[in-house]
């Protein structure tokens, strides 16, 4: 998977865009910042990853002058609804739960599956220990599966807790784990895969409809003009969902 590091400066300065209330306004996009490959900090302190390339080419097809802030996950949606953000771009996937707070945009990255990944092929899935980042479909998804669930703020420390014994396996996305799987020789997939979720879309307040119609537009335009196709393969591989 690829990490390029950004040359853009961490304000996307475009033509900018007035809304209803009749000033310009800065788009504060959200993000964790921690979840390469769709997002992560790069050696230069910025916001980087699918995530960030993306992002920037949405605010500049809706002429929105943009900023990029981080946020941990656990508190990413509270701090959407009251207003220290104005989007939601993290790998956040679609559920009817969210929708019942916020609002998303079409997805921009398609339904793919979850994984789990363990120190030995054995691994006990549905009955033994399972780590999971809290507040994912992931974690949800564990709950009810019969096994215990261990949540963890950020996703490296549900990695760690299977490298120290604290837990029997990981589950999360397949496009986060693979990469630590090819790198580290102890860690293996285990089982099938679960398809989870309904594609990754950008998270806004229900109030901000004209700002998700804009973004809407631009997702469109990607799809359409083949450039979205190319940044999923480009950070994902060629096995990667397509539109």
């Amino acid at each position: 998977m690829k990490k390029l590091a950004l040359t853009t400066a961490l304000v996307v300065a475009t033509a900018g865009t007035a809304f209803a209330d009749g000033h310009d306004r800065v788009i504060r996009m959200g993000t964790e910042g921690a979840y390469p490959p769709y997002n992560f900090i790069n050696d230069d302190g910025d916001v980087d990853g699918f995530e960030r390339v993306l992002g920037d080419e949405l605010c500049a097809r809706a002429e929105l002058t943009c900023e990029w802030v981080t946020n941990e996950w656990d508190s990413i949606i509270p701090n959407l609804t009251s207003g220290n953000y104005d989007t939601i771009i993290a790998g956040m996937s679609i559920t009817d739960e969210r929708e019942e707070v916020i609002d998303f945009t079409q997805d921009y990255y398609p339904p793919t599956a979850s994984v789990y990944v363990a120190m030995e092929e054995g691994a006990d899935l549905m009955g033994g220990v399972v780590a999971a980042q809290t507040n994912t479909i992931q974690s949800g998804y564990v709950a009810e599966s019969g096994a215990i669930l261990l949540e963890y703020a950020t996703p490296d420390e549900t990695v760690a807790a299977v490298r120290n014994g604290e837990a029997d396996a990981v589950f999360a996305d397949y496009d986060f784990l693979a990469d630590i799987v090819a790198e580290d020789d102890d860690l293996m997939i285990v089982g099938d895969p679960v398809p989870l979720g309904g594609g990754i879309g950008m998270g806004l307040r229900e109030t901000d409809t004209e700002l998700r119609d804009a973004f809407d537009a631009a997702i469109t335009s990607m799809k359409e003009d083949g450039t979205l196709n190319a940044l999923l393969v480009e950070w994902f591989g060629e096995e990667i969902g397509q539109y």
